[in-house]
């Protein structure tokens, strides 16, 4: 028997179907010799530290770095995942052979290779299927040509290598910025890609706020309907254009130069996945994760050739396919494809050289039946941008015009279409003042004009996009608009197409970012993060981790030892924890709620803002309320508004009590009590999944998962003491004030096991 894993089952089902397997079993399909299984994307995963050492489960600063000498494997938790594993394992002995059928890609590689090792199935002989699309030919196509396993071996390399560095860098930066600054607060969570790319967005951000906004003044004339503007361009003051302006009032201009240029614009190259998901969001503003799960749908109905793809060209061998396509999609788009006269192979669009794991995404040529919404746009867009390759690049006529007025130099320049060529296929925008078309003017002729000053403002960077985030995370933070110049730079990207759209997603869903609109905004706390890792360049820095990516590029294609990169990650990450183990914090001991400026000690007994000399009044006395504030108090204060344990307090009238010393933005004190609402503050860390640890009224729910410690176990009540202790990962001592539903007391310790509290007799 031959076992088969797909990625997917619905991949599996295709297969299964071009093979005549029909018997469907638990788990799998079954027939012609042939079991047809499937994963459900990552199955098994890199295992969690304290899997490595107990030790580990409680955050602390002591054991970082932390790099495995070897990695540990592990199940996803995900639901069904165990059994399914079973069945793979299962198959796997049982087969002479195994076809390797997950998505032709990096991570596809890397899903089966994790899958191999755990269920021990190395040895048995193993073959590559490589297909680009889940037509019944391509599939065909793909088991006809299988490869040996080992011919991937380097891509499977890579993926091992991107998959090890991103454990390592998360694990020992978030742990290390978690513990040394986060106060109770939450998760700093710090990662290979995800830093540098919100460290664009705050910078950004910033460079817009720090903005300041300059007048500037046009001179402009309006001669037979064309819009002509002073040489200077742009006057810093207004006086100058005044006097121009009287100078030319009455007096005619006079045409002195005509000159007159061909141009050619040869069609755009065709989509790689980036470049899809920044055409549509800059067309409908239709989100990158959303593009991203609207092609992978129509990849497996078909309709498209693989969607995760890094290149927007095609290789030779596709050209004799075109023409078939190219007659099946005739039939839904019939005046597009009668622009097409004859099929030319142009080696803009098609060389096999530029093409690494996949092709661009084309059109497969099943027709789609009744498509609507989303999934319509993406497919239209898809067709034409396959169909616009064949057409006859567009012609124009560029006009560059000088003129004079009483000395007084003007010009402009305009566009005239001779042939629409692709542009036929997309409505035809506004033209811009620079494409307006121009009568035909001749040299030596003059006339009257209309003379005016328009007063104009410099304007700040723009907000970033999901379109031009892309963009820039896919050229290190360059926004490169070239078809051409973004080819030569595409390989020292951050992250990859699959990647870059959950990677936003990931900023907004840990609330370092926000979608505002089209534009995505910093949100204060991905600024404190940034704030923190001001002298961590390393971390926030595109160009450093885009040619960590190229290195995995080379890696895959063989051109590189592994073990060089990963040599480099690990002394990375000592890099990046020595700094934090050894030193204090470049915020001092927090932000400033009033300017941001960091919070600073003072000379007697008090803290404040830094940047009082500029004028910031935050300030306040170290002692309050019968506490004297520590660092550690006051940095709590600043993160949270309250210190994270009850004590005894003094009110200011003299009285006694409990509760939890609150500060608020400008440096007031105040007491919380228990009964006090405080959901929504964060308490503690998650020893689970490393999320916050929220306080409700009756207990402590962790923000990320099932788990809950209620304040009341067993008629126990339970301290924030107590609470705290057990998120760190240790057992509680033994108490014998337990009772039972039938009133009996009885003695026990708790301890957090999986989502719960469980006592150990």
């Amino acid at each position: 028997m031959i076992t088969i894993l797909a990625e997917k089952p619905s991949v599996a089902r295709d297969i299964a179907t071009v093979l005549g397997a029909q018997s469907k079993r638990e788990g799998y399909i079954e027939g012609n010799g042939y079991a047809i299984t499937w994963a459900f994307g990552h199955l098994v995963e890199l295992d969690e530290p304290e899997s490595y050492d107990d030790s580990l489960k409680r955050w602390s600063l002591d054991p970082l770095p932390f790099i495995p000498e070897k990695f540990k494997l592990r199940l996803n938790k995900m639901k069904g995942v165990s059994t399914q594993f079973r069945i793979i394992e299962s198959l796997f002995k049982k087969s002479e052979s195994i076809i390797c059928a997950t998505d032709a890609g990096r991570e596809g590689e890397l899903i089966f290779r994790y899958i191999q090792e755990k269920a021990r199935a190395t040895k048995i002989p193993a073959k590559r299927l490589w297909i680009s699309s889940l037509t019944s030919s391509a599939i065909r196509d793909g088991f006809n040509n299988l490869r040996p396993l080992a011919d991937y071996d380097t891509l499977a390399a890579a993926a091992r290598c991107r998959s090890e560095a991103d454990w390592i860098i998360g694990l020992n930066a978030t742990r290390a910025y978690t513990v040394k600054y986060s106060h109770g607060s939450g998760v700093f969570s710090v990662g290979r890609v995800q830093t540098p790319v919100l460290a664009m967005i705050v910078n950004r951000d910033r460079e817009i706020a720090r903005f300041v906004s300059s007048p500037f003044w046009e001179l402009k004339t309006l001669y037979r309907n064309a819009n002509f503007i002073h040489e200077s361009k742009r006057f810093e003051a207004l006086e100058p254009a005044e006097l121009i302006l009287r100078k030319i009032s009455g007096q005619p201009l006079m045409i002195t130069s005509v000159e007159e240029s061909d141009q050619t614009i040869p069609p755009p190259l065709l989509f790689d996945l980036t470049e899809l998901q920044r055409t549509m969001n800059r067309m409908i503003g239709m989100s990158a994760t959303a593009t991203l799960a609207v092609a992978q749908s129509l990849y497996e109905s078909k309709l498209i050739t693989y969607p995760r793809t890094d290149s927007r060209h095609l290789s030779d061998d596709i050209f004799p396919q075109c023409q078939s396509i190219i007659a099946k999609l005739s039939a839904i788009y019939p005046t597009e494809c009668a622009g097409i006269r004859n099929l030319t192979k142009l080696k803009r669009f098609f060389n096999s050289s530029k093409v690494s794991d996949h092709h661009a995404i084309i059109p497969t040529g099943v027709l789609s039946g009744s498509l609507t919404g989303q999934n319509k746009l993406v497919y239209d867009t898809i067709v034409k941008s396959f169909l616009a390759i064949f057409y006859s690049p567009c012609e124009r006529v560029k006009t560059e015009v000088l003129a004079i007025a009483a000395g007084e130099k003007f010009s402009t320049s305009g566009i005239r279409e001779k042939v629409a060529g692709w542009k036929a296929l997309y409505p035809k925008e506004k033209p811009s003042e620079e494409e307006q078309e121009l009568p035909a003017f001749v040299v030596g002729e003059s006339g009257p004009h209309e003379p005016i000053i328009r007063k104009s403002e410099t304007k700040p960077p723009k907000f970033y996009t999901e379109a031009t985030l892309l963009s820039a995370m896919e050229f290190c933070g360059k926004e490169i608009e070239d078809d051409d110049i973004r080819e030569a730079l595409r390989e020292k990207g951050l992250g990859t197409p699959a990647t870059r759209a959950s990677i936003i997603e990931t900023l907004v869903k840990r609330e370092y970012i926000r979608k505002d609109k089209k534009n995505l905004r910093a949100q204060p706390r991905g600024e404190q993060l940034i704030d923190l890792l001001v002298d961590q360049k390393t971390l926030t820095s595109p160009e450093l981790t885009g040619s960590w990516e190229q290195e995995l590029h080379r890696i895959a294609r063989g051109e590189s030892d592994p073990a060089r990169f990963r040599s480099a990650v690990k002394e990375f990450a000592s890099a990046v924890v020595s700094p934090v183990k050894s030193g204090t914090s470049p915020l001092g001991l927090g932000v400033c709620p009033l300017c941001g400026s960091p919070v600073i000690a003072g000379t007697k007994g008090g803290f404040g803002c830094s940047a009082w000399k500029s004028g910031c009044m935050f300030r306040f006395h170290g002692e309050q309320m019968g506490v004297k504030l520590n660092d550690e108090q006051v940095s709590q204060l600043l993160a949270r508004g309250r210190l994270s344990r009850p004590r005894k307090l003094i009110a200011s009238d003299g009285t006694e009590g409990s509760g939890y010393l609150a500060m608020d933005k400008f440096g007031v004190f105040s007491i919380l009590s228990r009964e006090d609402k405080l959901e929504g503050e964060s308490f503690g860390t998650c020893p689970n999944c490393h999320s916050s640890v929220l306080e409700q009224y009756k207990s402590y729910n962790c923000s990320g998962c099932d788990l809950v410690i209620w304040k009341t176990i067993a008629g126990k009540k339970i301290s924030p003491e107590l609470a705290l202790l057990l998120l760190s990962g240790k057992k509680s001592s033994k108490f014998s004030s337990f009772k039972s539903k039938a009133g009996k007391k009885f003695s026990a310790s708790l301890v957090i096991k999986g989502d719960k509290v469980e006592m150990e007799f």
